[in-house]
């Protein structure tokens, strides 16, 4: 009996060790002749094992170029291993294994396709093309097309050669470097066949030209950039106008040969250049660079669609006549803001069809403040509307916040904000005038801009002359005004003469008290004034 137990353990043993070599056996042939049978998710991830010696990674990544036949199920199984993959990075830095992306070589037909970034692994996200790289970096420095930078000798034609190479190019940089003065006469930037988003680094000073000669009988500006798009000026530097040859004043602090300055102000053109102007051109940007001594307007935008200017100091005496700071005429979507302004006429002046102008954070005076117009002038329509101008201190400007219109033209302002404007000693600090004459006599007419809509909001601070002066025209008087907390109070100053507000055909709404009282504004609407919606007029 004892001896049947042995014999039956002993069996028992042997069959024991008889399945375990038949599952050593099972597990061999399936790793040799069993693989292309297997699901193809256990056959990649073997694959992903053998890859540290390097030759299944060469065969796959050169899957796009002459796919190698491939076993039948295999194209759609390579999803299967794929899914974990955004654990693996995209980095082009160099590992042992490698990525499953290479291997979706075959895998387009896939129903659920990785995501992009996986499967362009040879042209990752970090690495973009070298020609979109190169070309912001692009640089056209104007000290290398033969500048000399001395304020001397005649630059024009190494401005004109850079800027040439950028328009070629596009999405470039013209430079001009700092610590060199460049002398530079009148010049057009010009396109339309510039190509967009040229740079123009300004960290040196571009110098007017001082002698007649140079201007000819006259010029209507001297740096010029028309029918452009996406151009920016920006940097730390300086245009000087130098247009003291134009302004009919004298300066008894002036050591200068009188004699000499006098001779050639006579042989200058009557006709005086803006500095800096741009013509027909969209999506422009002018930031913190420095525009001084213009012999006209310093800067001008006409018919441009799309204008930021911003952290821009523009300087000039206040004697300097007709050295408007900003000229705004024909131009949509405007945008101007922590600008410094202090010149011989308007600091910010908005001319006939402008719309959707916004301007805040600006520091004007000397100047005549911040005016819309004067409009009509001639007989001729004009329109403006949607302006906001908020946030401004003034300070010993001749106005503050003004609307002119000559008499006899035709047209429409409306939507006008003025909001939140500091007044230091300013002569008259709110103004409408439908009666703007700059000359002796104006003869008297009929028709006129009409003003609609224009609110006034904390507008406080102190005056010298007028705190609110409303002339407006007896056919098409003013609607639709309103006044909020308006705060002024007057300064004595010598030759100056104190008066009270003065209202004439103005109506609207007082809808705080104000100091002093504006009793002359005619509560409501006008009797009988029908007048047209500014799409009707404009």
């Amino acid at each position: 009996m004892k001896l049947r137990v042995k014999g039956f353990g002993l069996l028992l043993l042997l069959v024991l060790l008889a399945l375990c070599s038949t599952i050593d056996v099972c597990d061999a042939r399936r790793g040799k002749h069993w693989r292309p049978r297997s699901s193809p998710s256990s056959s990649l991830l073997k694959k992903k094992g053998k890859a540290k010696k390097g030759s299944s990674h060469r065969q796959h990544g050169g899957n796009r170029r002459s796919p190698p036949p491939a076993p039948p199920g295999v194209g759609k199984g390579h999803q299967t291993p794929y899914q974990p993959s955004p654990n693996v990075p995209v980095s082009p830095s160099p590992s042992p294994s490698p990525k499953p992306s290479p291997a979706k070589g075959n895998g387009h037909t896939s129903p659920q396709p990785p995501s992009p970034s996986c499967g362009k692994g040879r042209q990752p996200p970090p690495q973009p093309p070298p020609v979109a790289s190169a070309s912001p970096g692009a640089g056209f420095n104007v000290v290398d097309f033969g500048a000399k930078g001395d304020g001397i000798s005649d630059d024009t034609k190494a401005f004109q050669a850079a800027w040439a190479a950028a328009c070629k190019l596009g999405a470039s940089t013209v430079l001009v470097p700092s610590e060199l003065e460049f002398l530079v006469g009148p010049i057009s930037f010009s396109g339309p066949y510039c190509k967009p988003n040229i740079l123009f680094q300004l960290e040196g000073t571009i110098l007017a030209p001082t002698n007649a000669k140079a201007w000819g009988s006259g010029l209507l500006q001297w740096l010029e950039f028309t029918k452009l798009s996406g151009l920016s000026i920006q940097g730390s530097g300086t245009i000087n106008g130098r247009g003291q040859q134009w302004w009919t004043y004298s300066d008894p602090n002036d050591d200068e040969d009188d004699d000499t300055y006098n001779q050639e102000l006579e042989r200058m053109p009557r006709v005086k250049p803006t500095a800096l102007r741009f013509y027909g051109s969209s999506n422009v940007v002018v930031a913190g660079i420095t525009i001084v001594n213009s012999s006209q307007c310093h800067l001008k935008f006409d018919n441009c669609q799309g204008v930021l200017v911003h952290d821009l100091t523009i300087s000039s005496p206040e004697n300097s006549l007709n050295t408007d700071g900003i000229h705004l005429q024909n131009s949509k979507d405007v945008s101007i803001h922590h600008t410094n302004l202090a010149c011989g006429d308007d600091c910010i002046s908005i001319q006939t069809g402008c719309s959707n102008i916004y301007i805040h954070n600006v520091n004007c005076g000397p100047g005549h403040g911040i005016s819309i117009g004067g409009l009509g002038r001639d007989n001729t329509k004009a329109c403006v509307s949607n302006v906001t101008v908020r946030d401004v201190n003034m300070f010993r400007t001749m106005t503050g916040v003004r609307i002119k219109t000559w008499q006899g033209g035709i047209g429409l302002v409306q939507d006008i904000r003025f909001s939140n404007i500091q007044v230091s000693e300013v002569q008259t600090p709110i103004m409408i005038d439908q009666f703007y004459c700059d000359k002796r006599t104006c003869t008297n007419q009929t028709s006129a801009v009409a003003v609609s809509g224009v609110q006034y909001e904390n507008i406080r601070g102190t005056f010298t002359i007028k705190p609110l002066h409303f002339a407006c025209s007896d056919s098409s008087p003013c609607s639709g005004i309103t006044l909020t907390g308006v705060q002024l109070k007057p300064v004595q100053i010598a030759h100056y003469h104190l008066n009270n507000p003065f209202c004439w055909q103005a109506f609207g709404e007082l809808f705080t008290p104000t100091i002093p009282p504006i009793a002359c504004l005619q509560i409501g609407k006008p009797a009988g004034n029908n007048l047209q919606t500014y799409h009707d007029i404009c």
